[in-house]
């Protein structure tokens, strides 16, 4: 078994999540070069979707400011308290969205971005791993540990094996990025982000089952809870992406944008 290196520390869990953001801001740049797309206009997209993904994330998470034992005032729940990765999704969509409709730009970004999200969550949850309750018993003699003192500070059961959750995540993001590389070009605009966003809420629900977060409703948890609100919205994104016509020629995709 190997012990929680981190428990708890901000800086860790800061340095591994701002390195995912500035890895995917540099595959975004290396993208749009691939694909000599020159309009000034698609940085202030992607500022747009880093600036809300923050605030999603935290404002998101609000009710957890109403309770008075996990936060002792809103100063806290804003600078120490949870963010949601999920959360942080919903925000940076709605900025790209918000973006578009204030630059003006109409072409389809979602392959452009869809790569750099799945490296930045990959590398950004490296810090989650190696700070925060890793997961439910294994029943195994393998897993990650916590001691009694981590395991009071972040929940969870000292002294046993936990899933190391994280780490399946990381390993679905690196799978998905492979995917992503090897089929962009050969689907509609668009449709590589919706399908790895679908696939993301559909392993997301499944690995909460060892994920060690609070059940609040027939055994399922906020976030499995929100997976299921928004799943209309997520399945009419995957029709709608399948229907759509693939490119003519996959291998020489035209611009989407002249500078």
């Amino acid at each position: 078994m190997i012990p929680l290196p981190y428990p708890g520390n901000d800086l860790v869990h800061g340095f591994w999540v701002g390195l995912g953001v500035v890895a995917g801001l540099v595959w975004y740049a290396l993208e749009k070069r691939r694909l000599r797309l020159h309009d000034d206009r698609l940085w202030v997209l992607a500022g747009m979707a880093v600036a809300f993904g923050a605030l999603g994330a935290r404002l998101l998470t609000w009710p957890a400011a109403l309770d008075p034992s996990r936060t002792s005032s809103l100063l806290e729940w804003w600078t120490l308290g949870n963010r949601s990765i999920l959360a942080g999704l919903i925000g940076a969509w709605i900025g790209v969205w918000l973006g578009k409709r204030l630059t003006g730009y109409r072409e389809d970004t979602g392959e452009l971005f869809a790569p750099a999200v799945a490296l930045a969550m990959m590398i950004g949850r490296v810090g989650c791993l190696l700070t925060e309750n890793p997961g439910t018993p294994t029943g195994g003699g393998w897993g990650m540990v916590m001691t009694a003192e981590q395991a009071e500070r972040l929940g969870g059961v000292p002294g046993v094996g936990l899933n190391p959750s994280f780490l399946y995540e990381i390993a679905f993001h690196a799978v998905a990025l492979t995917l992503l590389l090897r089929w962009r070009g050969r689907l509609a605009p668009g449709a590589l982000f919706r399908l790895y966003v679908a696939g993301y809420a559909l392993f997301r629900f499944a690995v909460e089952f060892v994920r060690g977060n609070e059940e609040v409703w027939f055994g399922l948890t906020r976030p499995q809870w929100f997976l299921l609100a928004v799943s209309p919205l997520l399945i009419r994104s995957v029709l709608r992406a399948l229907r759509a016509p693939a490119p003519i020629h996959p291998e020489t995709r035209s611009r989407w944008a002249s500078g």
